[in-house]
């Protein structure tokens, strides 16, 4: 199998692997029900035709009995071999054969040594058409002497006729007597068509009824999948803390297994808080014996408080950023936006008065943040007082609970950011103004963690003309 040719069967392996549960059902069972419909109507059609061609056969050889019956009489057949019909003795006694070109024909035929027609006695339905036989039936009816032969005949007057043949040895006569008997099957033709039509349609329509059923039992049977979906979503968005419901014995391990994994998940994240915590304790006690120990004013002094100060702060930063990745890692947690804004914006109101400053808020009162809502304060708090520091005189906080995302937008009316400015000022520790207390960590914390719970921070000119920041968590 060449490259391209397996590349191209494991695509389409992968992608019917990604098929829902029910397409797959559905179209297992479309497929068996096509096959079924037309191998059923296929089967029953050709045994209905086979029935109604031997009801056929079945009178045609009463036919050959008859005009054998009648041949074997004594004033039929003359001693020297030759057959007499001066009175027409053995005319079988049905009027069809009577009727011209009714669809019922019967016929005795001599034959040469070479199997030519010598000669015959016919119905008069078959007027002045030609004995319906064939040479091959003649072959076969004189190598078979008393055993009729079947084959079809188109005609007479074209139509296609089943034809029945019997060859009969007569003592004193060199080539056996051929007995041809003959029907019009047409009507049986037409009837089992007729009846192939009215079987398709019967099973188009049962399909149709089963395949509805069907759709409705794969509906109903796998709505407890759909039910587990939603329960699921409703503890990611912490509305409940583990699934419950009463779920099928098929389902169940399945949903006891997950909250066993949401447990697991909540200890883990407990684990990784308390080791967290240790951690800070443990390393303030050696900073500041450092820091303690280096007060004199030589260089060394200096160099060990300059190097204890770096330590300390990439210490804050990074245990910060671990708590904050256990947090967001938790399963369940969300938080009411538009209460942490409003708490913040009156803080910053208070705090930021005697500078003129106004934080106003606007926008989605039910909107929910999938997280603790200590990281949503740790990110507003930091891009609504980063506001407050450079505005001129209002800060607005817009809040947007969209579809498909939550959105979150900080203006302010200051002077603003240039585009290279906005871009450095994303960058840790980097501090556009050193006038300005800080540690230059503000706008990298909240940018890290947006990206921890899936969302981003982007930067860009307000529509009051100062900064915009805006955060962007999208829906799962």
């Amino acid at each position: 199998m060449s490259e391209a040719a397996g590349a191209s069967q494991k695509s389409l392996i992968d992608r019917w692997s990604s098929v829902s549960l029910a397409r797959r059902i559905t179209i297992a069972a479309t497929i068996w029900g096509v096959l079924v419909l037309i191998g059923g109507a296929i089967a029953l059609s050709a045994v209905y035709r086979a029935q109604t061609l031997a009801l056929v056969e079945r009178d045609l050889q009463e036919t050959l009995i008859t005009l054998s019956r009648e041949l074997i009489r004594e004033d039929s057949i003359l001693p020297d071999g030759r057959v007499t019909d001066t009175e027409r003795t053995f005319f079988p006694s049905d009027a069809r054969f009577q009727t011209q070109y009714s669809g019922q024909y019967w016929a005795v035929v001599a034959i040469n040594p070479d199997q030519t027609i010598a000669g015959d006695f016919r119905s008069k339905s078959l007027w002045d058409e030609d004995v319906p036989i064939t040479p091959d039936l003649i072959s076969r009816a004189v190598g078979a002497p008393g055993v009729t032969q079947y084959g079809n005949y188109d005609g007479p007057a074209d139509q296609r006729s089943r034809v029945a043949v019997l060859a009969i040895v007569i003592e004193n006569r060199p080539t056996p007597l051929i007995l041809v008997a003959a029907a019009d099957r047409t009507p049986n033709d037409v009837a089992a068509t007729r009846f192939r039509n009215l079987l398709l349609g019967t099973m188009i329509a049962l399909f149709g009824g089963v395949f509805a059923a069907m759709l409705l039992g794969i509906r109903y049977s796998l709505n407890p999948l759909v039910r587990l979906q939603a329960d699921v979503a409703r503890v990611r968005e912490g509305e409940t803390q583990k699934l419950g419901g009463d779920y099928p014995a098929e389902v169940r391990p399945l949903t006891e297994e997950l909250n066993k994994l949401i447990e697991h998940n909540r200890e883990v994240v407990e684990r990784a808080r308390t080791h967290v915590g240790n951690l800070a304790h443990a390393l303030k006690t050696p900073l500041a014996v450092l820091k303690n120990e280096a007060s004199g004013q030589s260089q060394l002094d200096h160099v060990v408080q300059r190097q204890a100060d770096a330590m300390q702060t990439n210490v804050e930063h990074y245990l910060k950023r671990a708590r904050m990745a256990a947090r967001a890692e938790t399963i369940g947690a969300r938080t009411d936006v538009r209460p942490v804004i409003d708490g913040l914006a009156r803080l910053l109101n208070r705090l930021f008065d005697a500078k003129g400053i106004e934080v106003t808020v606007d926008g989605a009162t039910s909107a929910m943040f999938r997280g603790e809502q200590q990281d949503f304060e740790e990110m507003a708090g930091n891009l609504m007082e980063n506001a407050c520091k450079w505005a001129a005189s209002e800060v607005r906080v817009s809040i947007s609970d969209q579809p498909q995302a939550l959105v979150i937008t900080v203006e302010d009316d200051g002077s603003g950011l240039t585009e290279a400015e906005r871009e450095a000022a994303m960058k840790r520790g980097v501090r556009l103004d050193e006038t300005t207390p800080g540690t230059g960590l503000g706008l990298s914390i909240v940018k890290e963690l947006a990206e921890l719970h899936k969302g981003e921070l982007q930067l860009g000119v307000a529509s009051l003309g100062g900064l915009s920041a805006t955060l962007r968590f999208p829906r799962p």
